[in-house]
């Protein structure tokens, strides 16, 4: 089902309210250099997931979970203040997969070009197993032409 302009309105506020809350008003520090990716709202505008990278290893990105988890109390109240519903929705933070496949395609894509440059050099080296025209052409004799012929051609 597509989302309408009212549940894209609220979920695009929902992701500004929430980072720049984490930016400023989020004084964990475990919580590490974070960029919300998204925000899904459901239509009823009752719950929002909110989908979130972390730049850095496991170790970061589980203390930011973490720190996303306690502060969830903090950001809802701050969203109550921002946006102005009437209910303010129930907020679930997600890890976002986008830089593992990310990695996965980047990889893909420098496999692929590796294997062009092998087939590129492959045909750098090929010969024709036949004729190099592989097509049958008419044989057409030609028939030995006079010098006296030839000048009067000219």
């Amino acid at each position: 089902m597509g989302r309408s302009y009212r549940t894209r309105k609220v979920a695009d506020r929902i992701k500004e309210v929430v980072a720049q809350a984490c930016e400023g008003k989020i004084k964990d520090p475990r919580l590490g250099f974070l960029t919300i990716t998204d925000v899904r709202v459901t239509g009823d505008l009752q719950h929002a997931s909110i989908f979130y990278t972390v730049f850095g290893d496991e170790r970061a990105r589980a203390e930011t979970a973490a720190a996303l988890e306690s502060a969830k109390g903090v950001l809802r109240t701050t969203l109550g203040r921002e946006i102005g519903l009437r209910i303010v929705p129930t907020i679930e933070f997600f890890a976002d997969a986008l830089p593992e496949s990310a990695a996965q395609l980047e990889s893909v894509i420098a496999a692929a070009h590796r294997k062009d440059e092998k087939l590129q050099l492959m045909r750098s080296v090929a010969e024709f197993a036949g004729e190099a025209d592989p097509y049958r052409k008419p044989h057409v004799k030609e028939l030995p032409i006079d010098e006296d012929e030839q000048t009067r051609q000219l």
